[in-house]
């Protein structure tokens, strides 16, 4: 189950004490063991999203959603975590390509990358490029077969093989940010 977001690692990828810490963050935020995307939003203070940013949370939401159960539950949750803080970078390198393929067809074509690095750019609020740059500059770097699509492989291969374009997909898409949010418990209340 583990292994649908790239995720799967061996069983000490995070020890006990972490586990036992993350579970009781969990269950504090949401005591019904089950994240529904409106306490996913309500839990990382994530309020008055423009239409972009708010696609971009709810595409994050379904991706750590496996079973697709519209919960992100504990296991869901820790194996998430797992990948943001531990992951190999070919496993969230995986992760990008899911929550960029909003459609699910196996490939990205520029609308949703477009569409996706502008809703980054909403919640971050900080970029070197605009949304149309990235998107061009992405499809001109790794688009070997330039039919406007990338595939994983294409993804992954092109992006392990470009340092500069792995640090900018690394650093434009971190959600330790989200976890620091999480662990610190800085949820405000309604």
């Amino acid at each position: 189950m583990l292994d649908a977001m790239g995720a799967a690692g061996s069983a000490d990828d995070i020890n006990a004490m972490e586990i036992h810490h993350w579970y009781t963050k969990f269950m504090k935020e949401c005591p019904s063991g089950q994240l529904c995307l409106h306490e996913f939003k309500h839990v990382l203070d994530l309020h008055g999203l423009t239409p972009e940013a708010n696609n971009y949370v709810e595409q994050v939401f379904h991706t750590f959603d496996m079973n697709k159960d519209g919960f992100i539950d504990f296991l869901e949750f820790i194996a998430a975590i797992n990948l943001v803080m531990r992951g190999k970078i070919d496993q969230k390198l995986k992760w990008y390509f899911k929550l960029y393929d909003a459609d699910g067809n196996g490939c990205i074509d520029k609308k949703e990358l477009l569409s996706i690095f502008t809703a980054i750019q909403a919640i971050n609020g900080h970029t070197n490029m605009s949304a149309e740059e990235f998107t061009n500059m992405i499809f001109q770097k790794i688009d070997v077969n330039n039919d406007g699509e990338l595939t994983l492989e294409e993804f992954i291969n092109g992006v392990e093989k470009d340092k500069d374009l792995m640090e900018l997909i690394t650093k434009s898409f971190d959600l330790s940010n989200v976890l620091k949010v999480i662990q610190n418990g800085r949820r405000h209340s309604i």
